[in-house]
């Protein structure tokens, strides 16, 4: 087994809640600096209803993020292949107890996820950030 321990770093990156309505869930940033790896991996809970999700990608370099933008495709890494990688992200979602996974392979400093229900009544959410190959090891 190799050692992932000191490989990688998790941050949150959308703390569990519970969404009543169709109101977008904004995630945390998060700085890349010294590493080359970014993944989230978003995860239901309990669902009430059939809800659909969106998955938003955003990144910036100002430290303020105020030149944010959405993430070009050819910079998202799909779960699916021959999928858009926010669409498979958004469908994965689809149930209770789901898990999915989404790739940044850009070059901005930091990045953000916003995931955005709809026909929403209740849905337990949580997001983490996945970074990969310190610069420095071992990665706090």
């Amino acid at each position: 087994m190799r050692d992932l321990v000191h490989n990688e770093t998790y941050e949150i990156a959308i703390a569990p809640a519970v969404a009543t309505d169709n109101t977008a869930i904004v995630g945390n940033w998060i700085n890349v600096a010294g590493y080359d790896a970014l993944s989230f991996s978003i995860f239901t809970g309990a669902i009430t209803g059939t809800p659909t999700f969106t998955v938003l990608v955003e990144d910036a370099d100002a430290a303020d993020q105020s030149d944010h933008a959405a993430v070009a495709s050819n910079y998202l890494l799909s779960r699916v292949p021959g999928v858009d990688a926010e669409t498979a992200a958004g469908n994965d979602l689809a149930g209770a107890n789901t898990a999915t996974k989404i790739g940044y392979i850009g070059s901005k400093q930091y990045v953000r996820i916003t995931v955005t229900p709809a026909s929403n009544t209740s849905a337990a959410l949580a997001a983490v950030a996945k970074l990969g190959n310190p610069s420095v090891r071992p990665a706090p």
